[in-house]
């Protein structure tokens, strides 16, 4: 059962070790999901699997069927993101999971991106016309899955957003994939969500997190 307060139809581009399970989650909590890939006659299994709340189209269309879409493709497929799935996105939430990662010459996890700049920051520059929250981008993705079934909700998730209805509807997507929202403010303050973040990429209680990210003592 959806914790959110309706069905909602939800595009998540990228069907890889992040889209899979969250989008499994949603489809379990009664959304309907769209899988968006470059090849989505190759996601007949999955769609299969999960039944009719899930099929599978390009990026374009994904983002046409949906109000909601998750970015879960790898940090480099920005440049190759189709000019129609941008452009599809004006008026909706975007939820952003990609991770701008390297490794440093000492070999430390770090972001890519210029000092001071969060992902999410730099998602709104990209995507003017939509709403973007940053989420599911902290927690390893090989336990996306069994941490949200097997011990739902014990497991904190950090989000982070500029506008306050945007972020309360993530936050029941959050608890959709059987994690308990931590909100950490707003765009420019989710640095510890990113690659040589505070948080990136561990798991913790919701309370641990709020201590790792800042937010409490």
């Amino acid at each position: 059962m959806s914790d959110t307060r309706s069905t909602l139809r939800i595009g998540v581009l990228g069907a890889g070790n992040i889209g899979r399970p969250i989008g499994r989650h949603w489809v379990a909590a009664g959304h309907r999901v769209t899988f968006g890939s470059r090849t989505p006659e190759r996601l007949a299994d999955l769609t299969a699997s999960l039944g009719d709340r899930a099929h599978a189209a390009t990026f374009a269309g994904a983002v046409a069927a949906s109000d909601v879409v998750l970015l879960s493709f790898p940090h480099a497929g920005w440049a190759d993101l189709p000019a129609a799935a941008r452009a599809g996105m004006a008026g909706k939430i975007v939820i952003d999971a990609t991770n701008p990662m390297a490794l440093s010459d000492e070999g430390r996890i770090v972001s890519t991106l210029d000092p001071g700049l969060t992902q999410g920051r730099r998602t709104a520059r990209e995507l003017p016309d939509a709403t973007v929250v940053r989420a599911f981008t902290h927690v390893m993705d090989e336990l996306l899955w069994s941490r949200g079934t097997q011990q739902r909700h014990f497991w904190g998730m950090a989000y982070a957003g500029d506008d306050s209805g945007a972020k309360d509807l993530v936050a029941g997507l959050v608890r959709d994939a059987g994690f308990t929202p931590v909100d950490l403010g707003g765009l420019d303050a989710s640095a510890p969500l990113d690659p040589g973040g505070a948080v990136f990429p561990h798991m913790f209680t919701p309370a641990d997190l709020a201590v790792a990210a800042g937010l409490a003592g």
